[in-house]
């Protein structure tokens, strides 16, 4: 239960601006979860969270705490996604990127390193990339997020 509650807490966190621990708690509430605000205090401290700035005047939010080493992949693995992809695109709940040839599989790595809450899995090509949401605006989010952080857009 606990660890079902943690994995909701990420995938809440990572999808909406949330912050404070009444917030937290009220969307695991809506969730069917039966917590106080000492439960939600015990799992931010368990999963490290830490408060970031959301950049609305001066607005804070829960967020996953960043492994140096991680950013610093992640970041090259941005730079990589934006240099081979050259577009995107959605079809239902289906997302299509494409990329310079032989370059999906560290495209889709890069997708796959942002665990998104929205994406059920990816499938790369040689220049292709498919990948499978839970919905048509989970799709429209997920091309969304691709193309403000890449140049296809």
């Amino acid at each position: 239960m606990k660890s079902t509650r943690q994995d909701d807490i990420i995938r809440i966190i990572s999808s909406k601006k949330i912050e404070t621990q009444e917030e937290l708690a009220g969307e695991l509430r809506a969730l069917g979860y039966t917590v106080t605000q000492a439960t939600v205090s015990r799992d931010i401290k368990e999963l490290q969270l830490i408060k970031v700035a959301a950049g609305e005047r001066g607005a804070y939010r829960y967020a996953q705490r960043p492994e140096r080493k991680e950013t610093a992949v992640n970041e090259r693995l941005i730079r990589i996604l934006n240099d081979s992809l050259i577009g995107v695109d959605s079809a239902g709940q289906m997302i299509v990127v494409r990329t310079l040839s032989g370059s999906a599989n560290v495209a889709a790595e890069a997708i796959d390193t942002f665990r998104w809450p929205e994406i059920l899995g990816t499938i790369a090509g040689d220049n292709t990339i498919f990948i499978v949401v839970r919905n048509r605006k989970d799709a429209e989010k997920v091309v969304s997020r691709i193309r403000e952080m890449t140049f296809a857009g």
